[in-house]
């Protein structure tokens, strides 16, 4: 079957890497067009970016050898009169966002974001694969009643992402009543530049603006139930305190959970270990163990785990009771592939198994589920 043709928006920057790397060796999906801001277009690739993975190199034909001369692809506008394909990945802000992603939607693109934007509209699904697949139901509500031929499909903030898949199979298993959970963000989860050297280096800012109101609503959507016309929130109480650290790639929590019933440890080892919901599903980058379960006291870390599986494992270690929730662990994943590139092309794949992008090839847009 031929490949769907993609258009990423926002290509140049941090996010929009991992997506060209990502989509470079992706069995369902070729990059049609490379979207950048008015300054950047016309400019090839190499021209306008500073190429920021170091493991995976820009020269023509290296490692991205399916796309051998991706430096020289010339950048369009990010407006679907001009570059329109039927899947769309974007990395824009979400003030940009805001204004852009609509208009891939009314012209019939499915655009997966991972943009802040829609994710809290009752219509928008605020999508992980093995936590909330039944979500992608809302599309159906979405196009119904904003008109589009399209939709928008949103993946979380990356620490909520994080959160809630280590949540998830406690959540299914014996239900999250409430969550204390203190947070060590790295450095590339503020894009780049990002945070000033002056101000990272032997240092703890201890304030992320708006990170710990989004963790609160936003996993409460996502553990929540799909009712048949829209999420009823998980009814769980959760507070967070949120920190930027010197780490380069990989948030880690500290968490305190209460869980209903107060089961044992090795209740609680055995749910994360078994917790295997797109199992036998194929899809590309669905790692094969979504939660791996560290022994050693004194893991998991950023530099010896967060790659692991592509970047799209969260590791859970510490496992300990905690004399006012119950229960503590440490959870740790890489915030820019599970939260956030990686994350919304495992979206466009369940979407793909899921028959939402029966027919995607033109751009006389998507053709509806039913």
């Amino acid at each position: 079957m031929a490949k769907i043709p993609v258009a990423v928006l926002g290509a140049t920057g941090v996010v929009g890497q991992r997506f060209l790397a990502r989509l470079a060796v992706h069995p369902a999906f070729t990059v049609q067009h490379l979207c950048a801001s008015e300054k950047n277009v016309g400019k090839r690739l190499r021209e306008a970016c500073a190429w920021r993975l170091p493991d995976r190199p820009l020269p023509e034909g290296a490692v991205l050898g399916p796309y051998a001369g991706l430096g020289e692809r010339v950048l369009a506008a990010a407006d679907p009169d001009r570059a329109f394909a039927p899947v769309v990945f974007s990395a824009l802000d979400a003030p940009v966002a805001r204004e852009v992603e609509p208009s891939y939607a009314r012209a019939g693109a499915l655009v997966f974001s991972n943009a802040s934007a829609f994710r809290m509209d009752e219509d928008v699904p605020l999508l992980i694969p093995e936590v909330n697949a039944g979500h992608l139901e809302a599309l159906t509500q979405q196009r119904a009643r904003r008109g589009w031929r399209g939709a928008i499909v949103c993946n979380p903030n990356c620490t909520s992402t994080i959160l809630t898949v280590a949540l998830a199979p406690l959540h299914a298993a014996f239900g999250v009543e409430a969550v204390s959970l203190v947070s060590m963000q790295a450095v590339s989860g503020a894009g780049y530049p990002g945070v000033a050297s002056l101000d990272i280096l032997g240092n703890v800012i201890p304030f992320i603006r708006g990170e710990e109101d989004k963790l609160a609503a936003e996993t409460s959507k996502m553990l929540g139930r799909w009712a048949g016309s829209r999420v009823e929130p998980a009814p769980l109480l959760l507070s967070a305190s949120c920190n930027r650290v010197a780490v380069e790639d990989g948030h880690t929590l500290s968490v305190g959970v209460r869980l209903r019933g107060a089961p044992g440890l090795a209740d609680v080892r055995a749910a994360f270990e078994r917790w295997r919901p797109l199992e036998g599903s194929g899809l590309h980058s669905a790692p094969a163990q979504p939660i791996v379960v560290h022994d050693e006291e004194d893991r998991p870390q950023p530099r010896r785990d967060v790659d692991s599986a592509g970047g799209m494992q969260v590791h859970v270690g510490r496992l300990r009771p905690c004399p006012i929730l119950g229960l503590q662990f440490t959870a740790l994943g890489h915030n820019a592939e599970r939260g956030a590139a990686g994350a919304s092309v495992l979206n466009a794949e369940l979407a793909l198994l899921r028959g939402f992008l029966d027919g995607a090839r033109g751009p006389e847009g998507l053709k509806s589920r039913a």
